[in-house]
């Protein structure tokens, strides 16, 4: 595709609260909406929207609510219905059924609404997450965000924080691209989510305990779907892959060695070959149903 598409911000419309995006792309290209991780916002797609506007999609990527320019729960809830609410609430404004590739919280919110909705998505891509979460990884991901909660005294402190948890990758230039991430109060930085999200943290450990939301999801998924892990990632383990291939049969498979549990930052390009030559496929396959 020739010429850059422009990246434009939208306000969408959640289920109570206004979601910011990010999109660029065809307006007549196959929508296709990232979703992100917890603590994270619609920057960490790397350069996945520019790779999917090239693909001749339409790419959105979104802000989940508590996070980046989202609104904030009103009420302070932040559970998983809350989140499924506003995808659905998005679907609902977007002309036909994207693909969505969702990485932790993001791909377990797509996961909740394909089972329940298949016809409101066309795809399913999950990064490194599945039904099952190794707790100790997650309970790391909810250490790193709890210790921010006091803020830090500058940028380059917050920088430092980021660091000591991703140690695999290589430190910056500047400190700039994460004051994206920031939000200045008073003298200090804090990290730009609603301190409320991390009561879901809670959740997350109650939920593990039984036969969870997340497995009866898995198990009824029927529209494609390919699960993307991080080799190194502590997320998701092989076994633990090996368990959603059995749940989800009919579900793709790409392993990115090296990668830990932020693939789309720790291997970009392995990452976007892995979801556009899924994505892709969607497309042909539909054009062929068409014709």
């Amino acid at each position: 595709m020739s010429g850059m598409s422009a990246i434009e911000r939208q306000a969408l419309r959640g289920a109570g609260v206004d979601l910011a995006a990010d999109v660029t792309g065809p307006v007549d290209g196959q929508p296709i909406l990232f979703l992100h991780g917890s603590g994270q916002t619609r920057q960490s797609w790397g350069k996945a929207l520019i790779e999917a506007a090239r693909h001749g999609f339409r790419a959105l990527s979104m802000d989940l609510r508590g996070h980046g320019d989202s609104g904030w729960s009103p009420d302070g809830r932040y559970d998983l219905t809350v989140f499924a609410d506003d995808l659905r609430a998005v679907l609902a404004q977007m002309d036909r059924p994207p693909v969505v590739v969702g990485a932790s919280l993001g791909g377990i919110v797509g996961m909740i609404v394909a089972a329940a909705d298949p016809a409101a998505i066309r795809a399913l891509v999950l990064v490194d997450i599945t039904a099952t979460v190794d707790m100790e990884g997650a309970n790391e991901v909810i250490a790193f965000m709890n210790a921010g909660s006091d803020g830090f005294a500058s940028i380059e402190e917050a920088a430092a924080a980021v660091s000591a948890y991703l140690p695999h990758r290589d430190k910056p230039q500047s400190s700039q691209g994460l004051a994206k991430n920031l939000r200045q109060r008073g003298a200090r930085w804090y990290w730009h989510w609603d301190p409320a999200f991390m009561t879901m943290g809670v959740d997350a450990k109650q939920e593990a305990e039984g036969p969870t939301v997340l497995e009866t999801a898995a198990r009824g998924l029927t529209i494609p779907t390919l699960l993307i892990r991080g080799g190194r990632s502590r997320i998701v383990t092989e076994e633990g892959a090996r368990v959603f291939l059995e749940m989800v049969p009919h579900a793709d498979y790409v392993h990115i060695d090296g990668a830990h549990h932020m693939v789309a930052g720790d291997a970009n390009d392995a990452f976007n070959d892995a979801v556009f030559r899924f994505a892709d496929r969607q497309v042909e396959g539909s054009a062929q149903d068409d014709g």
